[in-house]
């Protein structure tokens, strides 16, 4: 019994801990020099000094992803309207990382990048207030977003989006990234509630309360598999990267193909790590 009191006790007070980082309003003051940043419950904006220096050009077989968010992102920046993002697909197809090139093509002109785990969704108000009187245009990031039915995390961005009274400030822009177009579990079960009214068809209540949250997000990019030549491409492309020659580039045809059958992938990710792997070999081959 005392064991399992002691095992309460300690619960209860990371929970007053994190209480208390929830209610906590008085953070010091941001480094508005940094060019990104993570929000942090005990110290706010934290900047984030060692970037990834992935550029859009680096990114290959997405070009209509690239042209539509790098599109939306170009308004942003030079202050005319545009929508908060949602990219989706299978992993590896480079959702999270075009985001990032993105952030890195626009910077320069202005762009700050605050990455946000989906823990801390509940804390937007909280940013939106620090951000919404500077010069700068803030884009919000948020990578593999999904979420349970009930999490706290889902009725927060789901308001700030379009339900709360009170809008997000104009310099905020927010994409987020998921493997699942509508951001929550879908049962097979569900369908079988949707019934045909009038000759049109009708969702059951369930299927349009998932849906309600990823339609309040104005652009949807969808991401797909790379097809076997997709692949080699990419693979190709990052060991010239790493300084092999078209010749050896070509001899390591095979193995490329057999590191993606051993990962069960073809993505764009899987394509760099082997790249990095075989460059790595060839690298100390030659040593």
């Amino acid at each position: 019994m005392m064991g399992k009191k002691r095992k309460l006790l300690k619960r209860a007070e990371r929970l007053l801990d994190r209480l208390e980082r929830a209610f906590q309003s008085d953070f010091e003051e941001p480094d508005w020099s940094a060019a990104a940043f993570r929000w942090n419950d005990e110290r706010g904006l934290a900047p984030i000094r060692r970037i990834q220096s992935v550029l859009p050009e680096q990114l290959l077989c997405i070009e209509r992803q690239k042209a539509e968010v790098l599109g939306n992102t170009r308004r942003f920046v030079e202050g005319r309207p545009a929508n908060n993002g949602l990219l989706w697909g299978p992993r590896g197809t480079g959702k999270s990382t075009l985001v990032k090139a993105v952030f890195n093509a626009f910077k320069d002109q202005g762009l700050r990048l605050i990455e946000v785990d989906k823990g801390d969704l509940m804390r937007l108000p909280d940013i939106a207030e620090r951000i919404q009187d500077r010069p700068e245009r803030f884009l919000l990031y948020c990578d593999d977003l999904s979420f349970d039915a009930h999490e706290p995390g889902y009725k927060a961005l789901k308001a700030a989006l379009d339900g709360s009274i009170a809008a997000l400030p104009d310099n905020l822009l927010l994409y987020a990234t998921s493997n699942r177009r509508h951001l929550l579990p879908e049962f097979h079960h569900e369908n079988q509630q949707a019934q045909i009214i009038d000759g049109e068809l009708h969702q059951g209540e369930s299927v349009e309360e998932k849906i309600s949250l990823s339609e309040r997000f104005g652009l949807w990019v969808a991401f797909h598999p790379f097809d076997q030549q997709e692949y080699l491409v990419i693979a190709g492309y990052w060991l010239a990267h790493f300084g092999l020659n078209q010749s050896e580039i070509g001899d390591a045809r095979a193995a490329a193909l057999r590191w993606a059958l051993r990962r069960g992938s073809r993505s764009g990710r899987v394509a760099w790590q082997f790249a990095r792997d075989w460059a790595g070999r060839e690298q100390g081959e030659r040593r």
